[in-house]
């Protein structure tokens, strides 16, 4: 009875300084909460603003104290054919770094620490990303900051020098790492779209290094790092507020490289070629610890897709998420791709497959979907016989059932991906940079809705006639040559040519 006592007299309030307070009352002095409120169709309108220097500002409005801002250039590895390759390399780690203003990183640092900021800055094949995430009062010193770091950097040979050593102890480590993907990326691309545009090296080579100086990288800048190719885009901030801070931080900019007249832009486009990349390795002992990791041969096989720009983009991006796949361990149910086909029709099936993953990279003027595949090096004629047949599979009948999950975890995965303030404001930017408009989420997933069947087996009938391109990677001892793969695409049941088989 005691305890029962205690127990009935016990306070279980959140602290005992308004024991007598009922929950469903504010708490006395406790400030009003300020809750999100729908404002109609406007709120999720992505906004932009087209300054006279050709500056696009676009912004989009979102509930919360911080926001995200950046400057997108139109600028990476695929503009380096006239430059030294790896400028683009040098150019990501050297984002952030001394300027005209800020005599130091740590100064730059400091600076947004003032406003709970943190920075960063990312190069793909097509892109240059300089962002930062902050308080949103603080969205002035932000845009300055963004304009001195992207027009006015210092460059200083200490810099350059020490994001030499940087770069080349990245390149050590992408040889090391027991996943190869980063590299097999770079070799499909090579062997699609062969000495051009994005079949250029995203990375550094070794050798260009120790070539790569002040100079250079001026004359890189003066063509690419125009007003005219950038797009400020903002997440949680009013649009009026941004665009007034553009016209302030970046409407007369003047370059630290001079305003001279741009002469080496490469506007080329994306010419798909198609062959065979192949790079014999020692796979044996890439083990970081103390399990072993077997020794694998890794394969990639790819076909011309289409750019992000075009209708059948969507039943491709479909396509992709239908494929799925992943690692021959998954420790989750079908949100992590179970019933897609390279699990069901692959994994499933050949329990000494130990990876079957689809891959789509889309850009403004081409499209690349692969499979990556690992497996023993003894068993690697086989893998590829497996691939190529789910190729050919691809043309086939479509379920509905497996056409709707696919659509569904496509809109879903699109959908929570959006959540994130930082990936809104890449979608924003990315989309204004290459259309000059933004298709929102809601429109997507109409469209996402609207694929049948018929699409799906249109698009790979179209992708089944382009050759192949392939990324080899490890003991390739029973490598099928590039012409044999290229026959098993072209037949219809993906099976490599019979003479392969008896006399390999």
């Amino acid at each position: 009875s005691r305890r029962c006592g205690l127990a009935a007299g016990r306070s279980y309030s959140g602290g005992g300084a308004y024991p007598s307070v009922s929950l469903t009352y504010p708490l006395p002095g406790v400030p009003k909460a300020v809750f999100a409120a729908a404002e109609g169709r406007e709120r999720f309108e992505t906004r932009v603003t087209v300054l006279e220097n050709g500056l696009r500002v676009a912004s989009q409005k979102k509930f919360g104290q911080f926001c995200t801002v950046g400057l997108l250039i139109n600028s990476g590895s695929r503009h380096e054919a006239k430059y030294l390759s790896g400028i683009s390399h040098f150019l990501e780690k050297l984002a952030f770094s001394s300027t005209a203003q800020f005599g130091s990183k740590d100064e730059i640092l400091l600076t947004l620490e003032k406003h709970g900021g943190i920075c960063d800055c990312q190069a793909s094949r097509d892109t240059i990303m300089y962002a930062v995430s902050a308080d949103a009062k603080g969205l002035d010193t932000v845009v300055n900051l963004l304009a001195d770091v992207a027009l006015q950097p210092r460059l200083s040979d200490e810099e350059i020098e020490m994001t030499r050593t940087a770069i080349r102890f990245e390149l050590e480590d992408l040889n090391m790492r027991p996943d190869p993907e980063p590299l097999l990326t770079e070799m499909i691309h090579a062997a699609a779209y062969r000495d051009n545009t994005v079949g250029l090296n995203r990375f550094c080579p070794v050798e260009n290094t120790d070539k790569i100086d002040r100079e250079v990288l001026h004359s890189y800048l003066r063509n690419y790092y125009t007003l005219d190719r950038m797009v400020l885009a903002g997440v949680g901030i009013e649009h009026e507020q941004l665009v007034e801070c553009a016209r302030k931080h970046l409407l007369g900019a003047e370059p630290v490289w001079g305003s001279g007249q741009t002469k080496d832009v490469d506007r080329s486009v994306a010419q798909y070629t198609g062959g065979i990349v192949k790079v014999e390795k020692d796979m044996s002992d890439v083990s970081l610890g103390p399990t072993p990791i077997p020794e694998l041969t890794h394969i990639m096989i790819g076909l011309e897709s289409c750019s992000f720009l075009e209708e059948d983009f969507i039943p491709f991006a479909v396509l992709n998420m239908m494929m799925g796949g992943g690692g021959s361990f998954s420790a989750g149910g079908p949100g992590k791709g179970m019933f897609t086909r390279l699990y069901l029709n692959v994994l499933n099936r050949h329990h000494w497959m130990y990876n079957a993953t689809s891959y789509h990279h889309s850009y403004e003027d081409t499209g690349l979907l692969c499979i990556h595949a690992s497996a023993d090096p003894k068993q690697v004629r086989e893998m590829v016989e497996i691939i190529t047949k789910e190729f050919i599979l691809m043309a086939g009948a479509v379920g509905e059932v497996e056409l709707e999950r696919a659509k569904t975890q496509l809109k879903s995965m699109l959908m929570m991906n959006l959540e994130s303030r930082p990936v809104i404001f890449e979608d924003v930017g990315r989309q204004v940079l290459a259309t000059n408009t933004r298709k929102l989420p809601h429109e997507l997933c109409a469209l996402i809705s609207q694929v049948k069947s018929t699409d799906i087996k249109r698009v790979v009938t179209k992708m089944l006639h382009k050759k192949p391109a392939v990324a080899a990677l490890g003991d390739l001892t029973d490598l099928p040559t590039y012409e044999h793969i290229q026959a098993a695409l072209s037949s219809k049941d993906g099976r490599l040519p019979r003479m392969y088989r008896l006399f390999r």
